[in-house]
């Protein structure tokens, strides 16, 4: 598959790998509402961040959407949109593998970019996550009027969509519900009393044999399909359609056969990638909500409207799932997704996390009006909590940070082994069982006994006492006291800490 190259490539290709792991620390005085909400909006580089959520949250994202600076090479008041295109790619590419290990199986990203990176983006997407991971380009038209001046207006914007796996994604992706444009299209000219219903043909384009058949209308005229076409239905099906008074032949009897489809029945429609303004909102839109959210005019660069953030959370995301965007900016889409009952984690590195993304989300909670917030009977509630980088979990010498708890080296562990996020938070030395091992955790007197050749040295005592597990076992501590002969028969493998631990 081919690949992009820049300057210096293998350092960033590895960079991701290099980012230490950094405790997160809550800052109570900028957290808002419910103290016990799962949202988080944290404050901090974002590839530091990523790495510091990877333990808790790997696998267990449904939708990434990130807006990242556009390299313009203009310059925006709160970002510095000016970096060469080596550096973009740089910035980029370590971000984005972070972000690989966050989503679910059926899980899906959303990037959007405009033509100045768009299609080197789509290259380094490929390689990152795969090209069998690509599921479309969407387009956004981001104006409603012409922009002259430049050679050629720039009118639209792309969203680059990858998911985990595209089937998984397009068996649990949303379909958009009708919007007025649409429920125009039924009506009921035979007073059916199922209600309104529009008719959609019963043609498809090649040749099956059992969908080739003569059809006979109410006033006596024969149907075959044209050349080319034959029936959607079997006849079998053709005949059910009849019976239930689904087919229409047109006012006068005469017409092609179509099939009525009823409002009522009507389950959605199918997302494309064509999404106009009147339906996804647009820059001017997005500028008015901050300005109004704000209180003055605010310039992000690329600003982009709820109505957007809400049809992309919609069709990747159930209301419980987790959105997470790394390139917060000025708060849109931990606004949409709480206003949409999602959980959420943003990130923003830039003062303005305290200064435009909390003040935002504080007035959420207060049920603020704007944007999607009457569409979606949104009327205040819920809470976020504020979280600072911290120390990272080891030093420079790959020692464990003293500051560090139980429950932060525990995720650290169960992640290095597994690959996996720490689900529920440990109450004991057991960790949990991945693919038939059990992990376990002796530290920080875990065990009650915080003596130096106590509860976080493997003895036969402390083994004895040790949650039950009938199959192989990973113990990690200070020490062992049993002998490498035993620990074998036992099916336990011993690590030590620090040693043992994985410092990145």
């Amino acid at each position: 598959m081919p690949i992009l190259q820049w300057l210096d490539r293998e350092q960033h290709v590895k960079a991701a790998e290099q980012v230490p792991y950094r405790l997160l620390e809550v800052d109570d005085a900028l957290s808002a509402g419910d103290v016990d909400t799962p949202n988080m909006l944290i404050q901090g580089d974002n590839l530091e961040a990523l790495k510091a959520l990877l333990p808790y949250y790997a696998g267990r994202v449904h939708c990434i959407f990130i807006d990242p600076p556009y390299n313009t090479r203009s310059a925006f008041e709160h970002y510095d949109d000016n970096l060469e295109h080596s550096q973009w790619l740089a910035m980029m590419y370590p971000r984005l593998v972070l972000l690989r290990e966050m989503l679910a199986e059926d899980g899906s990203i959303w990037v959007t970019i405009d033509d100045n990176e768009a299609h080197y983006l789509k290259v380094l997407m490929d390689e990152v996550f795969g090209r069998k991971s690509f599921v479309a380009n969407c387009i956004w038209q981001k104006r409603y009027s012409r922009e002259n001046r430049e050679a050629v207006g720039d009118a639209h914007d792309h969203i680059l969509l990858y998911a985990s796996d595209p089937e998984k994604f397009k068996i649990r992706r949303n379909l958009l519900p009708l919007g007025d444009k649409q429920k125009k299209l039924y009506k009921n000219p035979d007073d059916d009393p199922r209600g309104p219903w529009q008719s959609v043909s019963l043609l498809a384009q090649g040749y099956r044999p059992n969908q080739m058949y003569e059809i006979h209308g109410p006033n006596g005229a024969t149907f075959t399909p044209p050349a080319g076409n034959c029936w959607k239905v079997i006849r079998s099906e053709y005949e059910k359609l009849i019976e239930n008074s689904r087919v229409y032949f047109g006012k006068d009897g005469n017409g092609v056969p179509r099939r009525k489809e009823f409002l009522s029945l009507a389950k959605g429609l199918v997302p494309w990638t064509w999404w106009p303004h009147e339906e996804a909102g647009h820059t001017d839109e997005a500028k008015k909500e901050a300005n109004s959210v704000f209180g003055g005019d605010i310039s992000f660069g690329t600003p982009k409207p709820e109505r957007l953030i809400e049809r992309i959370i919609h069709i990747a995301s159930d209301p419980g799932d987790l959105v997470l965007d790394s390139f917060l900016g000025s708060g849109t889409t931990a606004a949409v997704a709480h206003k949409m009952g999602r959980r959420y984690i943003g990130v923003e590195m830039g003062d303005h996390a305290e200064t435009h993304c909390a003040p935002r989300l504080r007035k959420v909670i207060e049920g603020e009006q704007g944007g999607i917030s009457e569409a979606v009977g949104w009327k205040g509630g819920g809470g976020f909590r504020f979280y600072k980088l911290g120390a990272p979990v080891f030093d420079t010498d790959g020692r464990i940070n003293p500051a560090i708890r139980f429950a932060h080296l525990a995720a650290h562990v169960w992640f290095s082994e597994t690959h996996t996020a720490l689900h529920k938070k440990p109450r004991g030395p057991l960790l949990g069982r991945h693919n038939g091992v059990a992990y376990y955790l002796l530290y920080n007197g875990i065990l009650g006994d915080k003596r130096p050749d106590g509860g976080n040295v493997l003895t036969n005592k402390v083994l004895n006492d040790l949650p039950p597990h009938d199959g192989p076992k990973v113990i990690y501590g200070e020490a062992s006291r049993i002998g490498a002969p035993r620990l074998k028969d036992l099916g336990i493998v011993f690590k030590q800490t620090p040693y043992d631990v994985k410092a990145r």
